[in-house]
């Protein structure tokens, strides 16, 4: 992923503390005015990694540039970079203005120029005329926004965010996923942002970075990173999977014949080295995965199992069953959306089919 003259920078970065490496040859680019997410379990070096950015933690090796100037030994409040933390950090005893002001006060702008900086920034994160009001009388959602007019008041080249939703509930984080989205294109800022939920990755980025023991095992769009994963790791992380450990019985071409505890099954891996013999893990997506009433019209080649229901999991548009096939394997799969499943009840006789091509090949090593 490259950029003729990206904002951010980062080449061979590491991080070493004592003898434990948190960040781990690090490299890759983020362009001018792009969302680019940082995606990984807790305690992959996403945290460290971003700490480098801002200037609070110095890399071991490695070099790190913002608009092609480089930032090592450049101390945070030098670089033109600004940070939203999953706390916030607002100040409850200043109003609104003077917390979204506070940044621009300690830099000597003019009274008269933060006041108008700080009206501005905050009709842009739509919220206007509330300079006055206090922190308390704000939601959850607008504390959100008054965090990032904080910030963006500052005009960073580069926004960081660590973990921002982490802290609000179900339904408001839904609903920030997509401002915060609106928000970059409106500021056309370049924002990264760590996050351990890969939905949040996959809704807001332009490109996503997938970290595991501090290394990035893929980059790319969310459509790439999520149909076409390069690991094991990044097919099981990101979306829901069906992971089914198999062996190799057989390669002939990209055509990949495995089988698991008796059943056999076919997968289409192009440019895999799998060979006879070798243990495997297929990962499949619920969605990939047909659920019928008979093994009639499946196409040439598809994976064919008789199954029997063994849960239902009822979550409205995205309900899904757990269906157990002969061989006691237990596969998720969506519920098609067409009504004909409604009445599917644990212990009815049901069949799946899938296409060799859906599903997704790996040595079992790579894990």
């Amino acid at each position: 992923m490259t950029d003729t003259n990206p904002d951010l920078v980062c080449r061979d970065l590491t991080k070493d503390f004592d003898s434990f490496r948190a960040v781990d040859h690090v490299s890759f680019d983020v362009p001018k005015g792009s969302f680019f997410s940082i995606l990984g379990p807790s305690g992959c070096g996403k945290t460290t990694l971003l700490r480098m950015i801002a200037g609070f933690q110095s890399p071991t090796s490695g070099d790190l540039q913002i608009k092609g100037k480089s930032m090592i030994g450049v101390p945070p409040n030098k670089r033109p970079v600004s940070m939203v933390f999953q706390h916030l950090a607002l100040f409850p005893t200043m109003n609104i203005g003077d917390n979204v002001g506070f940044g621009l006060r300690q830099r000597g702008v003019a009274r008269t120029e933060i006041a108008r900086r700080v009206d501005e920034v905050l009709d842009r994160v739509g919220l206007p005329g509330v300079a006055a009001r206090r922190i308390n009388q704000l939601s959850g959602g607008q504390k959100q926004r008054v965090a990032i007019a904080r910030c963006m008041v500052l005009e960073p080249d580069v926004l960081l965010l660590d973990e921002p939703l982490g802290a609000l509930d179900l339904k408001l984080r839904e609903h920030m996923k997509v401002e915060l989205k609106s928000l970059q294109a409106a500021f056309d800022t370049t924002f990264v942002y760590i996050t351990h939920d890969q939905s949040e990755a996959l809704v807001m980025s332009d490109n996503i970075a997938v970290m595991n023991h501090g290394r990035f095992e893929q980059i790319g769009p969310p459509h790439e990173i999520y149909h076409k994963p390069d690991t094991a790791f990044v097919a099981g992380f990101v979306g829901d999977a069906n992971k089914i450990d198999a062996k190799v019985a057989s390669v002939n071409g990209a055509m990949v014949t495995l089988t698991s505890v008796g059943a056999e099954m076919r997968v289409e891996a192009p440019g895999s080295e799998l060979i006879a013999g070798q243990e495997a893990q297929v990962f499949l997506r619920p969605e990939a995965v047909e659920l019928t009433k008979s093994d009639h019209g499946a196409g040439e080649g598809d994976n064919v199992s008789a199954c029997t229901v063994d849960a239902v999991l009822f979550n409205g548009a995205n309900s899904s069953v757990i269906v157990r096939d002969q061989a006691g394997h237990l596969m998720n799969v969506a519920m098609p959306q067409t009504g004909s499943f409604s009445g599917l009840q644990v212990g009815d006789a049901v069949f799946t089919r899938w296409h060799p091509s859906q599903a997704r090949c790996y040595p079992a090593a790579t894990v």
